[in-house]
C-alpha cells in the first residue's frame, strides 16, 4: 500500500520556523520525486518545493527561496521542509506529493499530475 504521511505543522509566529516531514512506503523511493504544495483558504494548490534525482537536487517556488529548504533521508524514504522566516501568506495546508521521475528529473506535472499524495498538515503563521 502506497503511503504519504506529512506531519510537522502547527502554529508559530511570524519570523519562527517549523519542520515539515513526509515519510513514503510502498514505492520504490528513489524513482520519484517528492514536491510539497500548500493550500491557503480560498487559493489555488501551489507548488512550494520538488526534491528529485534521489534527493541531489531541489527547486522551489519563488516566494520561499532562501527560507524553505528541502532535503530527503533516503535510508528512511522520508523528506523534510524545513520553513525558516515563516511569514502569515505562508499558512496553508501543506501536503507532500510523489512524481514517477525514474530519469531523475524534476517535478513537471503540477498538482493534477502528481502520482500520490499525502494527507495534509495545516501550518499557520500569526502577526
Amino acid at each position: 500500500e502506497v503511503q504519504l504521511q506529512a506531519s510537522g505543522g502547527g502554529l508559530v509566529q511570524a519570523g519562527g520556523s517549523l519542520r515539515l516531514s513526509c515519510a513514503a512506503s510502498g514505492f520504490t523511493f528513489d524513482d520519484y520525486a517528492i514536491a510539497w504544495f500548500r493550500q491557503a483558504p480560498g487559493k489555488e494548490r501551489e507548488g512550494v518545493s520538488c526534491i528529485y534525482n534521489s534527493g541531489a537536487n531541489t527547486d522551489y517556488l519563488d516566494s520561499v527561496k532562501g527560507r524553505f529548504t528541502a532535503s530527503s533521508d533516503n535510508a528512511k524514504n522520508t523528506v523534510y521542509l524545513q520553513m525558516n522566516s515563516l511569514k502569515p501568506e505562508d499558512t496553508a495546508v501543506y501536503y507532500c506529493a510523489a512524481e514517477f521521475t525514474p530519469y531523475g528529473s524534476s517535478c513537471s506535472r503540477g498538482a493534477n499530475g502528481m502520482d500520490y499524495w499525502g494527507k495534509g498538515t495545516q501550518v499557520t503563521v500569526s502577526s
